[in-house]
């Protein structure tokens, strides 16, 4: 799961905000672009739009696709650095970051400070609420309606000044490390997502998803842990049941026949948990694109449950809160036919026109969850983000 690459993007070139109407041809032209890659996102409420699913109040975009003027890419692993300039980009910015990149950086990453809270933390679900919920997606299990289901906590935080998003972004990155890391600038929102999982990455037609499924905290590392996590019958069933709505969902883009898993309940050990993972392979169909599997797989099974529509309705009415971008994707296209996208889970975002910073944590949910269990589950998953905004 470990990724050793990363990207910057410097100096908007061109957006695109996506709104549940926008054609999917003219998102398709702008992803196409071979010159410079194509950073962006898929809110959650981009999904239940498509589903049919009347969406909250809510004033997160929908989604986002932006060009840059250059592109950095890098390898943690070997140090070497590439800078990508697209056809239009300023000739000076061009000549600046190529001076910067050859003479490297001698300042040390700003240190990060504790933020000042304007107001209390506020939880959209209490302990109690919280394990209410889980008692009632077991009696829609028991009826049939699904048969797992993800249910989360929005945590708002009201901040008396603007947090340092970038001193943030580079201190839970080096402590708190995870595959996926992103930090984007979207109008008056920060965007700071530590995502473990990643959603879809397809190369040259070779389809890989990742989900996760499986979840023991832990504060005090020891090996047996991991037997303890695959060996539950629990847990097994929860990443089971996932695996088998990704499989369909990508086997509606992919060959007939092509769509296998391989190495499932694998393990890894992100922010003090040890997580469950499998993957599942595909080979995309030459009349598809990596665009097109992106949008009709979307929003990603491991964060909503299945079967799918019905388990985001039920969803919908046992969370009193929008999940924004919180459980959609953010993603990359490397040309027409790279994509590599992560899911939107251990995300917050600070909001400007509010002073607001806001993150969420959640749990799958199976018939034989224990309430106590999974709400504690799912504080553990929030502490990466409670701890350093204000320890």
């Amino acid at each position: 799961m470990h990724e050793s690459e990363f990207m910057a993007g410097i100096e908007p070139l061109e957006s695109l905000h996506i709104t549940a109407a926008t054609p999917r041809e003219h998102m398709q032209r702008f992803c196409s672009n071979r010159h410079t890659p194509v950073i962006g996102y898929l809110s959650y409420t981009y999904g239940m739009e498509q589903y049919g699913i009347a969406a909250r109040e809510h004033s997160f975009p929908a989604g986002l696709l932006r060009r840059y003027q250059c592109v950095v890419t890098g390898c943690t692993r070997t140090g070497r650095l590439r800078l990508l300039a697209d056809r239009h980009a300023d000739s000076g910015l061009v000549d600046s970051l190529c001076r910067l990149l050859q003479a490297g950086s001698p300042e040390p990453p700003r240190p990060h400070t504790p933020v000042t809270a304007a107001g209390p933390l506020r939880q959209s679900l209490t302990r109690e609420e919280y394990q209410e919920g889980v008692r009632q997606t077991q009696r829609h299990i028991a009826a049939g309606d699904t048969y797992q289901l993800n249910l989360s906590i929005r945590f708002d935080l009201p901040l008396a000044t603007p947090p340092d998003t970038t001193a943030l972004f580079l201190h839970l990155w080096l402590n708190r490390p995870a595959p996926f890391y992103a930090l984007l600038h979207d109008g008056p929102l920060t965007i700071v997502s530590t995502s473990p999982e990643r959603y879809l990455r397809i190369s040259r037609g070779t389809v890989l998803t990742q989900p996760i499924k499986g979840t023991l905290a832990f504060d005090t590392w020891q090996p047996q842990l991991v037997h303890t996590l695959t060996s539950s019958p629990k847990e097994r069933a929860e990443l089971s049941m996932i695996v088998d709505l990704l499989r369909n969902d990508i086997s509606t883009r992919c060959r007939f026949g092509s769509v296998r898993v391989t190495d499932h309940c694998s393990t890894f050990v992100v922010d003090r948990l040890i997580q469950m993972y499998s993957n599942v392979h595909g080979i995309l169909r030459p009349d598809s694109t990596p665009l097109d599997l992106l949008l009709d797989a979307f929003p990603g099974g491991s964060v909503t449950g299945c079967p799918k529509l019905r388990t985001m309705q039920i969803i919908d009415r046992l969370e009193p809160h929008s999940r924004d971008l919180y459980c959609g994707s953010i993603f990359c296209f490397n040309g027409p036919d790279h994509l590599d996208a992560s899911v939107a889970i251990r995300t917050g975002w600070h909001d400007a026109r509010t002073g607001v910073f806001s993150w969420f944590a959640g749990s799958g949910l199976v018939t034989d969850s224990v309430p106590e269990n999974e709400y504690a589950e799912t504080m553990a998953k929030a502490r990466k983000f409670q701890e350093a905004l204000c320890p």
